[in-house]
């Protein structure tokens, strides 16, 4: 089974943003990585959405969610700043699953750079590209990762 880490798409500037960080919505380009999501994914099988409640997230998911006729399934734990050990027992918890989890930057290379620790070979990691992907396969005994950039839009 797979599980694909998407980092959100483009939110537009943190610093510019004057409300709730957890609110700020993906931007217009962020709105089109949102919408070429689908074609991008569409030869991988996914049967459950999970996403951080942040609108950002949200908003990355649901085109794709729309596509495949599924539920987005909001879960704190894969909001900004979740410890590793939590995201760590989440991936074990959903290894037997064809799952997207998407998040923050700092969560997704918390993940990847975890599992290079373990020994999987990420490669060289590109910077954590907004809107790329994260292929995990083989979970828990034979994990293999490979990076996906982001849709060209």
């Amino acid at each position: 089974m797979s599980i694909l880490l998407l980092r959100h798409v483009h939110a537009g500037d943190r610093a510019a943003w004057n409300d709730d960080d957890r609110i700020r919505p993906a931007s217009p380009q962020g709105r089109r990585e949102a919408e070429a999501l689908p074609a991008l994914l569409a030869e991988h099988p996914i049967d459950r959405i999970l996403s951080s409640p942040a609108q950002r997230c949200l908003d990355s998911v649901q085109p794709l969610a729309t596509t495949r006729g599924l539920r987005v399934e909001s879960d704190e734990r894969l909001a900004e700043g979740t410890p590793i050990e939590v995201v760590r027992r989440m991936l074990r918890e959903l290894a037997e699953d064809r799952v997207l989890l998407c998040s923050h930057g700092d969560v997704i290379a918390a993940a990847i750079t975890d599992l290079a620790e373990q020994g999987v070979e990420v490669g060289d990691p590109p910077p954590w590209q907004k809107a790329s992907t994260w292929i995990l396969d083989g979970l828990p005994s034979s994990p293999a990762a490979r990076y996906l950039p982001p849709p060209s839009v």
